[in-house]
């Protein structure tokens, strides 16, 4: 597009399969590497990538020609046959519905690359869950719990005490 202009740094955040430890050191740069290349075939940049076994973090300059969601959607689909084509894990892998997508200016770059290389530090004071509600209360992003990436036990809990309020509250 001639004459347009941008500069868009997004944290793109998202999960496991019901937050399932499945992604190994053994294969983790790997995917890395297949998924940097998605990111390059898109015309994007990838800044920063790293992988958790439940969960991963990638920072991209992100190109205007494409949304975010549809980026994210080619990341998963191409991401989830590719590990399922090399047989990684025992049983079909497949990444959680929904992610965050998180926006930074030229200046926070370098501080969100160091917090993407260091999330095993990280994860040694927090879960991703909690990782997760933090990144979301920082940047004022209104949630729900039951939406939260959660396995299926945790969303039938949560459902069943947010029924369970509603129909007291009803009841008052």
């Amino acid at each position: 597009m001639p004459n347009t202009y941008t500069q868009l740094h997004i944290h793109l955040v998202f999960a496991v399969k019901y937050r399932e430890a499945i992604i190994q050191k053994d294969w983790q740069e790997e995917l890395h590497r297949y998924i940097t290349g998605i990111f390059e075939r898109n015309n994007h940049k990838l800044l920063q990538i790293n992988s958790m076994p439940d969960h991963i973090h990638i920072l991209v300059g992100l190109s205007p020609h494409q949304s975010i969601s549809a980026i994210v959607q080619n990341i998963k689909s191409e991401s989830t046959k590719w590990i399922n084509a090399k047989k990684f894990c025992r049983r079909p892998f497949n990444w959680q519905e929904g992610y965050g997508a998180f926006s930074y200016s030229k200046s926070q770059v370098p501080s969100v690359i160091r917090y993407i290389k260091n999330q095993e530090l990280h994860h040694k004071k927090a879960t991703f869950l909690e990782e997760y509600r933090r990144m979301l209360t920082l940047f004022e992003v209104d949630f729900q719990e039951q939406y939260i990436f959660s396995k299926p036990e945790e969303s039938a809990k949560v459902f069943l005490n947010t029924l369970l309020q509603g129909t007291k509250d009803r009841l008052r």
